[in-house]
């Protein structure tokens, strides 16, 4: 359970219609009014960390946004404003397992930070 570390907030957007550019641009537009500030976007080609070095991230920032892009994934909008591209692998995953994936990993990185044995 994570709720001991962080406060988590998930706000799922209304799934695009149509083509896929018009979805695409759909979604970011809302990903880009819905966040605020920085955001960290989970996206295929980011930056790969272990968990180790997720964690030592949290630690640093204070308040964390992550966006998960919808199945067309997210335009040059949302990619250029992230100020973090992290990647969870080279594989691309639907946003639920992306979801679960990232939730692990704070869990794992609060466990860390806190010095709990839940990583080793």
């Amino acid at each position: 359970m994570i709720s001991p570390f962080a406060k988590i907030e998930i706000i799922e957007l209304k799934e695009g219609h149509g083509d896929i550019k018009k979805i695409t641009e759909e979604e970011s537009k809302q990903i880009i009014n819905n966040v605020r500030g920085d955001f960290i976007l989970l996206h295929r080609e980011g930056t790969m960390l272990d968990s180790l070095q997720f964690a030592e991230l949290i630690k640093k920032r204070s308040i964390h946004q992550f966006v998960i892009g919808g199945v067309y994934g997210v335009n040059d909008v949302v990619y250029n404003a992230a100020s973090i591209k992290l990647s969870f692998s080279k594989m691309t995953f639907t946003h639920e397992l992306s979801r679960l994936l990232l939730l692990e990993q704070l869990y794992r990185a609060m466990t860390i930070i806190h010095g709990k044995r839940y990583h080793y």
